[in-house]
């Protein structure tokens, strides 16, 4: 067994930063309350909508990314992974500069510091091997690096991931979300508790 996971959204938590950075910003109000899904759909509603989201994503994938913390579990799913000696690989979708960030942060090293932060790659951590991270330009790209490492499971939170048609068949297709209106998933996991539980088959 070997397992590949996404970044965005999966492992790392993006969501409070996103909703303080947009009330900042003026893009909601005060009040609102929401994931970044909600956040990014009210974005989206407005003049230049998508431009404007563009340019928030940039800035918390860069500069804002330290505000942002690994999903509950998702460090100690990994921990059981090194535990059981199932090896883990990041393959995550992420251009290295933001379309619309004035700052040019390299998202991947940002990315990268995250990880070292959370103790992803310490030996007496999460013990990662750095070379198990990869990032991808596009999402086929992702998905020629997913084929290419041939793991048994991949964990990811987007459905289009998984129908994609390049998506390497045989690989088990793990759905980290609330609900699948698609049938291009095995399992559906809204935490990660969840998914050990898929993996391992017990609690975790």
């Amino acid at each position: 067994m070997q397992i590949a996971v996404d970044f965005d959204n999966t492992l790392i938590d993006y969501d409070p930063v996103f909703l303080a950075a947009a009330r900042e910003r003026g893009l909601v109000n005060s009040r609102f309350r929401g994931s970044k899904r909600m956040v990014r759909d009210a974005i989206r509603a407005l003049p230049d909508g998508e431009i404007t989201w563009q340019r928030l994503q940039g800035y918390v994938y860069g500069a804002g990314i330290e505000g942002a913390t690994p999903f509950s579990g998702a460090c100690a799913f990994l921990a059981r992974c090194r535990h059981e000696g199932v090896p883990v690989f990041i393959v995550s979708h992420k251009t290295q500069y933001g379309h619309y960030d004035p700052a040019r942060i390299d998202l991947r090293q940002a990315a990268l510091s995250w990880m070292t932060r959370w103790g992803f790659f310490a030996p007496d951590r999460l013990g990662i091997p750095p070379g198990h991270v990869h990032f991808a330009d596009t999402r086929a790209a992702k998905l020629a690096k997913l084929a290419e490492l041939d793991c048994t499971h991949a964990i990811d939170d987007l459905e289009e991931v998984f129908a994609d048609p390049l998506f390497p068949a045989g690989m088990k297709r793990i759905l980290f979300g609330e609900y699948s209106d698609d049938a291009c998933c095995d399992i559906v996991c809204p935490t990660w508790s969840g998914v050990t539980s898929a993996v391992f088959g017990d609690s975790g």
